[in-house]
């Protein structure tokens, strides 16, 4: 079984939260800015570093809101014959310090933007809700 640590981060102004377009092999989705952990780098620098990669804002992770563990079957990957990932996905309230909107070119999303709480896309990933639920805003 193979195994992803990601780090993603919940990042809100009031009423509106800043998602990422996750667009790959096909299957897309609205997400949380975050992903991929690279050997011996800290999650909280991660999340980071990804929040710039994928949205154009520099930011600071805040509070640890929780740790996701999820196991997808080898049939519901990219790559069926890979077997199955186990996902860890550490989730974090964070916050703007600077920057613009900018998308991501040549990544795993393609878009980022700001929604309504109260208008999350319909089409989104299942860690949107897990993360809201863990920030108490869903």
């Amino acid at each position: 079984m193979d195994i992803r640590v990601a780090a993603y981060g919940v990042i809100t102004d009031g009423y509106r939260i800043l998602l990422a377009h996750w667009n790959e092999n096909g299957r897309s989705g609205w997400t949380l800015p975050g992903g991929g952990i690279d050997p011996g780098e800290d999650p909280a620098d991660a999340v980071v570093r990804e929040i710039a990669e994928e949205t154009g804002y520099r930011a600071q992770a805040g509070e640890l809101l929780g740790i996701d563990s999820k196991v997808i079957p080898a049939e519901h990957r990219f790559v069926p014959d890979a077997g199955p990932l186990h996902a860890l996905r550490i989730v974090y309230r964070a916050s703007l310090l600077g920057g613009s909107l900018t998308n991501e070119v040549d990544g795993s999303t393609d878009e980022a933007a700001w929604f309504p709480l109260s208008d999350i896309p319909k089409r989104h990933v299942e860690l949107v809700d897990i993360a809201l639920r863990m920030a108490r805003l869903g």
